[in-house]
């Protein structure tokens, strides 16, 4: 595989730099910082080396949600019927039964504790998402910050870090990872702004940089059915991580892997929140027909969306979904940039789809028939005018393959052996959605993200302690 731009391993016997760090973490999103994080509550100093002039990747991007079982939230909501293997369950049940077995345990696992340690020691305080079920999950388990985004959610990671003291390397581009002769990370180079370079020794890696969804060569080889989507993600996900495991002879997994959404506001360009479908709203297309079972997944809704004439969808709902979506601020921001369109009567919304009232109106009368569709999806009660629409198109968000590791986020090799001190989550590695659209459940990306650089921590602390101690 060849894409630009280029990364590149250099071996050497010994660094020659000005700063040493016990970890260097590529990546400043919330994987890297939570890493970060964990780290300087081990005692081990790390430095974040963030390629933007601000710390945000995928993560400010999205709703900033993050399923976790077990957690102080749950508990306080009242929800003791969770815990990680009901959780794990979940995400094999989505992903088919081809996620892989060991980092879903690991991670279903690990996130619970992960999300109580980041509220109880760095005051990020979680809410539970309860007055709804995202596709997928059997309980509520959802978490996010009050003000329900993912920008929301990188401002409070960026506070813990700069409170505890860690150095953040923004405008650091990096380009080469340095290795002695035992595949040993021994430090990595990078560029800077004004095209000057430098280098920093470190004892371990972290790599919690990106995926590949903004890479279009990568998109074209690896996900042809979302060649011409949009995508909905960071410019920097650029598929660095694959790149340096590639020329390190490292495993790759699950390349077809990725979440899409089905509900890309256009042309604004926003998330609308899945909340409104899986409470009642639905998809129609340009013909006035419903065309999938939106409660399937919003990932999976991406590919029927844009399988309809054009790419194009409506979502439609009435007054009470309104309310609903309402409630999430990434919608606030479409409506007042004009997406939402407000339908008096059937006549009104065909009218704003384009298409004929008749089929619409044959549409909406199903949601009411005794006899499921043939999609086969129920429906508790039908829409009622006022009708109110939001176009929308199907996205590319992030991708959900990468190099393979180890339940320790230890990066392994092609013959399954580990790389002694280089680790990758969060969107470099593999994740936990097997190798198609529909396998992703509901903030695996978050789940990938935030346990991945808590487990990693761990790995990476235990490293240095155990250098330390036989130094």
């Amino acid at each position: 595989m060849t894409t630009k731009p280029s990364r590149h391993i250099r071996r050497a016997g010994q660094v020659e730099a000005e700063v040493h760090v016990p970890v260097a973490i590529v990546g400043g999103g919330a994987c890297g910082l939570t890493a970060a994080l964990m780290l300087a509550d081990a005692g081990v100093a790390s430095v974040v080396l963030e390629r933007d002039a601000l710390p945000s990747g995928s993560t400010a991007l999205s709703s900033g949600f993050i399923p976790a079982p077990g957690t102080r939230a749950q508990r306080e909501h009242g929800v003791r019927d969770d815990s990680a293997e009901r959780f794990a369950a979940d995400i094999q049940a989505k992903a088919h039964g081809r996620a892989a077995p060991a980092l879903v345990e690991a991670y279903a696992a690990s996130i619970g504790p992960a999300l109580d340690a980041l509220q109880e020691r760095h005051g990020l305080q979680w809410v539970l998402l309860d007055g709804f079920l995202y596709p997928g999950h059997s309980v509520h388990r959802m978490h996010s910050l009050p003000q329900k985004t993912g920008a929301s959610l990188m401002a409070a990671l960026q506070a813990a870090v700069e409170a505890a003291g860690i150095p953040v390397l923004t405008q650091a581009l990096v380009d080469t990872l340095v290795l002695d002769a035992e595949d040993r990370v021994i430090g990595v180079d990078y560029s800077r702004p004004d095209g000057t370079r430098e280098t920093l020794a470190c004892d371990a890696l972290l790599l919690a940089c990106n995926g590949f969804g903004g890479s279009a060569e990568m998109v074209r080889m690896l996900l042809p059915e979302m060649a011409e989507a949009t995508f909905g993600g960071h410019t920097g996900n650029d598929g660095s991580a694959i790149l340096w495991g590639e020329s390190l002879g490292a495993r790759l997994r699950d390349l077809g892997g990725y979440q899409g959404h089905g509900s890309w506001v256009t042309p604004q360009g926003a998330l609308m929140s899945w909340a409104v479908m899986m409470e009642g709203g639905v998809q129609i297309n340009c013909e006035g027909r419903r065309f999938h079972d939106e409660t399937q997944g919003y990932s999976e809704a991406a590919v029927h969306v844009l399988a309809q004439p054009g790419g194009i969808a409506w979502n439609v709902f009435d007054t009470p979904l309104l309310a609903l979506a309402r409630g999430f601020p990434d919608f606030c921001d479409a409506e007042a940039a004009g997406a939402l369109r407000r339908c008096d009567s059937v006549d009104a919304l065909a009218d704003c789809i384009g298409c004929e009232p008749a089929v619409l109106q044959g549409t909406l009368d199903a949601m009411r028939a005794s006899t499921p569709p043939s999609d086969g999806r129920v429906f508790a009660r039908a829409l009622e005018a006022p009708y109110f629409a939001v176009k929308v198109t199907g996205a590319l968000f992030h991708t959900q393959g990468g190099l393979d590791t180890a339940p320790d986020m230890r990066v392994l090799r092609e013959d399954g052996t580990p790389f002694a001190n280089l680790l990758a989550a969060g969107g470099a590695a593999g994740g936990v959605s097997g190798d198609a659209v529909w396998g992703y459940l509901s903030g695996n990306g978050l789940l990938s993200a935030v346990a991945g650089g808590y487990i990693a921590a761990r790995t990476a602390a235990a490293l240095i302690h155990s250098t330390k101690a036989s130094a």
